[in-house]
C-alpha cells in the first residue's frame, strides 16, 4: 500500500508544481512542459519502489538512454531540417512535436517495463502522453500531424532503442509473451 501511495505522490507532484506556478505572469507553454516527463519518471519511480519490471537496472538505463537518444535526436534533426512554422507563428520548428516524442517514448518504455504488471499502467502512460499532445494543439503550438508524427517517432525510437540496447548489454527481457495453438503463454526467466 505504501508503494502505491508513493507512486501516486510521485505522479501528482508535477501537477502540483504546475498549479503553484500558474499565478505567475509567465509560466512557460503550460502543464505539458512538466507532464511530458511523467511517464518516464513513473518508470524509474516504480523501479525504485521495488515493483518488478521487465528489466534489470542496467538494461533499463541503457535501453532508456538509447531510446531517448534515437527518438529525441530524430525529432530534433527533423525540426531543424523541415522548418515548418508553428500555428502561433513563433518559430519554424513545429514539425514534429518534441513534447509528443518525449511523452510517447516515456509511455512506451512504461508499457514495455510494466505493461505485464497491469494494463492500467500502460493506459495511464499513454493517457498522459495523449494529454500532452492534445495540450500542444490546444495551445496552438502544433497541428495534428506534428503530434502524430512526434508520437510515432517516440514509439518507434523506443522499439529500436530496446533492440539496440539489448545488443549492447547482452540482456533480454525476463518476460516473454507468445501466442501459439494452445493460446497465450507467458515465460518468466530467472
Amino acid at each position: 500500500m505504501r508503494k502505491i501511495l508513493l507512486l501516486i505522490s510521485l505522479v501528482l507532484l508535477p501537477l502540483w508544481v504546475v498549479a503553484q506556478e500558474s499565478d505567475k505572469p509567465y509560466h512557460g507553454d503550460g502543464p505539458d512542459d512538466v507532464l511530458r516527463f511523467v511517464p518516464i519518471a513513473s518508470v524509474f519511480a516504480l523501479k525504485a519502489c521495488g515493483v518488478e519490471g521487465a528489466s534489470s537496472w542496467k538494461r533499463l538505463v541503457v535501453n532508456t538512454a538509447t531510446s531517448y537518444a534515437l527518438s529525441v535526436g530524430t525529432a530534433w534533426a527533423l525540426k531543424h531540417s523541415i522548418h515548418e512554422r508553428r500555428p502561433d507563428g513563433t518559430d519554424q520548428h513545429a514539425f514534429p512535436s518534441g513534447h509528443a516524442t518525449v511523452a510517447f517514448a516515456g509511455a512506451h518504455i512504461l508499457h514495455k517495463e510494466y505493461g505485464h504488471y497491469s494494463p492500467w499502467i500502460s493506459v495511464a502512460g499513454y493517457g498522459v502522453a495523449t494529454a500532452v499532445s492534445i495540450d500542444r494543439i490546444a495551445r496552438n503550438r502544433h497541428q495534428w500531424h506534428d503530434v502524430c508524427v512526434g508520437a510515432a517517432i517516440g514509439v518507434l525510437g523506443t522499439e529500436l532503442g530496446y533492440w539496440l540496447g539489448d545488443k549492447i548489454t547482452g540482456e533480454r527481457s525476463r518476460y516473454v509473451l507468445s501466442v501459439g495453438p494452445e493460446g497465450l503463454s507467458l515465460v518468466i526467466n530467472y
